[in-house]
């Protein structure tokens, strides 16, 4: 009886090895955060069950993200120029030269 507990135990191991489900539930967590989608629009519920499996799979990049502040507004559109061609230095092949 204990052989069979044992062999049964080995492949158990052996299979969840091959399978990988914490991995592939950390992998999923990881997913559903970064991309924000279905998850976003699934409820209170659906977000906490996908956060709590990400902390768990995840704890210091969960950490991280966590302690990360708010992103500021991105930077403003740089100003075009339309005079940017006559106040540019000329270079040696506007000049005719060959290079």
């Amino acid at each position: 009886m204990t052989a069979l507990a044992l062999a049964v135990s080995l492949a158990a191991g052996y299979l969840l090895g091959r399978w990988r489900p914490w991995q592939r539930l950390g992998n999923w967590a990881a997913d559903q955060v970064r991309f924000t989608g279905a998850w976003a629009r699934g409820g209170r519920g659906r977000q906490a069950a996908v956060v709590l499996a990400h902390v768990l799979t995840a704890p210091r990049t969960s950490r991280r993200i966590m302690r990360t502040t708010a992103a500021a507004a991105p930077p403003a559109a740089p100003v075009r120029d339309p005079d940017w061609a006559t106040r540019r230095t000329p270079t040696r092949t506007d000049q005719g030269e060959p290079t």
